[in-house]
């Protein structure tokens, strides 16, 4: 049995709001992981799709999995990890085969998949060489996918000469990742091309609305013969086109000549959404501009994934922040009009049109009437996961506003190992922003970005020129002869430098590693300026997986760690103290973090790097630990030390 009436919808929506609002709640109760938490019950270890009664290769799995994906991130729970490694591995053959794929349909819609492909690639796992494998037989379909005269991405091979905007996304995103991590830049300009072709061709110059699809034989009955255009603008056509620009950016390489070209599409497509979200509602019609219009009605699918472009590309800085207000009241409505809580506890969304295309058996001719005779579904997966996509975004915009303006600065200068890269070439890693593995720091780093934080390396010893635009510098474990073969001590020039910065203001994190694997001496000329000190002293030697080793607790009411009470450090140095020094933890009489005001400065130090994707991720450790929950605190309150 269900309730879903009006009252109690109300109700329990504005119970959720104040959960939402409540800071112990606040990690539990957001939309995005309730949302993918109802999924998962519902797909406990395998994804169906409509109404298929067997699971197969496709797009809307893709889109899940790359849901549940945002969703770890935000949270460092490790379920979400397992259940997109365990999908995945249901048709993943350890020679790269893919089971229910199809290379010879060169059907596009097979590639969104493709982005837990790379997921998985770029994570510590054992035996992942299978996903790369796999990733590579989907790229291999890129290049061999038929294409127009003008070289456009055919959207299916039986839908030759076709463009459709639902094509943009299936594709693009992946190509565009993939380009990235396997040094493919002459890619960039092809899915450039992809976009282009779009705005060329099916833009309409009075609205300023994108037709669902482009004939370039203009042979279809559904094409105009002069324009090749469909004939009407298809909510979710268009939310998948403004998807595909924003995520491609996210790849996208900076100095690259067309990337401009890319944020001017989103730039012109934002005012042509606001203009055409309802007044009052806050959501988007099924046809778009025609909400007057007998049997049109508000289309859930469309409106998350305006959402989620107007929010993302707000908070990128692609488009003005102005159109975060019309994310959020897109959002409200969405909740308003579409979500219902079930009397399980679990959440539903309505009103999601079942499919919309063109051509095929029967055919499908584009029609007003055509895009109004589609079922409308429940629950429907091309809802549910641009619901997670617009819900994550909201709620980064909730929280933002503590780091804009302002820079963490991560040093590579004192912590230089290096590697090889997934290319075979050589990278700097262990501690580094773009290090996924379980040795980097990518994941501490997105919190920062998604507090508003710019997050930057600084290669480069530390000069006035180098720390002027930092708010926070964070230094990690600086290198001994056994890491580096030339490492890079800490000498009293940077020390000055150092030092004159955080008079002035700047956040300074120390964060050194146990005696064996970390340059203390000189490490500690350094913080002896601020009253610290490390210690020759190791503790917490955690043995095999016995993590209570590693545990410490944080006591309630603590002024940095509002949120985490239950952390786990492995081998730390504890501190010594002095003025202006203070513990910011002691446990069992050794100080384990500590807080120096200095002139207009902070400084935090702690004996180990035990924010690092490993122990932060929700894989490795007991999930009775706050790791990630202690960083996102230890953020938030490194950006609120700092000045602009």
């Amino acid at each position: 049995m269900k309730i879903n009436t009006p009252n109690f919808r109300s109700f329990t929506l504005l119970l959720c709001g104040i959960l939402l609002a409540s800071g112990s709640f606040a990690q539990d109760m957001t939309w995005s992981r309730r949302m993918t938490d109802s999924f998962i019950a519902r797909h406990k270890d395998s994804i169906l799709v409509g109404k298929n009664t067997k699971t197969r290769w496709d797009y809307e799995q893709g889109l899940m999995l790359k849901a549940i994906e945002k969703v770890w991130y935000r949270t460092g729970e490790g379920k979400y990890f397992d259940y997109i490694r365990k999908d995945i591995d249901q048709y993943v053959k350890d020679d790269g085969s893919i089971r229910s794929y199809k290379f010879d349909d060169f059907n596009i819609d097979n590639i969104p998949p493709g982005r837990a492909l790379l997921t998985l690639y770029q994570q510590t796992l054992p035996n992942k060489d299978k996903y790369k494998k796999a990733a590579d037989l989907l790229w291999k379909q890129l290049e061999e996918q038929p294409r127009t005269k003008e070289g456009g991405f055919w959207h299916k091979k039986r839908y030759p000469y076709q463009m459709w905007l639902d094509g943009l996304f299936m594709g693009e995103p992946f190509a565009a990742e993939y380009s990235k991590i396997f040094n493919h830049p002459e890619h960039f300009d092809d899915i450039a091309k992809q976009f282009e072709l779009i705005e060329k061709y099916a833009v309409d110059e009075k609205t300023g609305l994108v037709y669902h699809a482009y004939d370039e034989s203009r042979e279809q009955q559904w094409a105009d013969k002069k324009t090749g255009r469909s004939p009407h603008f298809w909510g979710r056509a268009i939310g998948w086109y403004a998807i595909a620009i924003v995520d491609v950016l996210e790849y996208f390489p900076e100095n690259h000549p067309k990337r401009a070209q890319l944020i001017s599409y989103i730039k012109r497509l934002a005012p042509v959404l606001a203009k055409y979200q309802d007044k009052t509602s806050g959501v988007w019609y099924q046809i778009v501009d025609q909400g007057n219009r007998e049997g049109n009605y508000f289309e859930a699918s469309a409106s998350c994934m305006f959402v989620y472009a107007l929010a993302k590309a707000s908070r990128l800085g692609y488009i003005p922040d102005t159109y975060a207000a019309v994310a959020k009241k897109g959002f409200d409505g969405i909740l308003k009009n579409f979500v219902e809580v079930e009397a399980d506890g679990l959440v539903s969304l309505n009103k999601t049109v079942s499919v919309g295309g063109l051509g095929g058996t029967p055919y499908r001719d584009g029609t007003y009437e055509y895009y109004l005779s589609e079922p409308i579904r429940k629950n429907d997966l091309k809802g549910i996961g641009p619901f997670i996509f617009a819900s994550i975004e909201i709620e980064i915009a909730a929280e933002n506003a503590v780091g804009k303006g302002k820079t963490v600065g991560l040093d590579y200068h004192f912590n230089r190992e290096f590697r090889k890269n997934l290319n075979g070439q050589e990278e700097q890693f262990h501690y580094t922003w773009e290090d996924r593995f379980h040795s980097g720091f990518w994941l501490w780093g997105n919190t920062f970005r998604e507090l508003g934080a710019k997050t930057v390396s600084v290669p480069a010893a530390p000069t006035a020129e180098n720390l002027k635009n930092l708010s926070v510098y964070i230094i990690v474990d600086p290198d001994t002869k056994k890491e580096t073969a030339e490492p890079n001590f800490v000498q009293a020039k940077d020390i000055a430098a150092i030092e004159k910065w955080v008079k002035a203001g700047g956040v300074l994190v120390l964060m050194a590693n146990d005696t064996a694997n970390c340059e203390i001496p000189h490490f500690n000329q350094l913080a002896k300026v601020f009253g610290i000190q490390f210690s020759n002293k190791n503790r917490n030697m955690v043995q095999g997986t016995q993590f209570e080793q590693g545990r410490l607790m944080i006591p309630k009411g603590d002024p940095i760690f509002k949120t985490a009470s239950k952390i786990y450090i492995k081998e730390l140095s504890p501190l010594t103290l002095t003025a202006p020094a203070k513990s910011g933890l002691t446990d069992q009489g050794d100080i384990i973090f500590g807080i120096s005001k200095y002139g207009k400065g902070t400084v935090f130090a702690v004996g180990d790097p035990w924010l690092y994707n490993e122990y932060t991720d929700g894989r490795r450790i007991d999930t009775s630990f706050e790791n990630f929950e202690a960083g996102k605190d230890l953020a938030q309150w490194l950006l609120k030390q700092a000045s602009k």
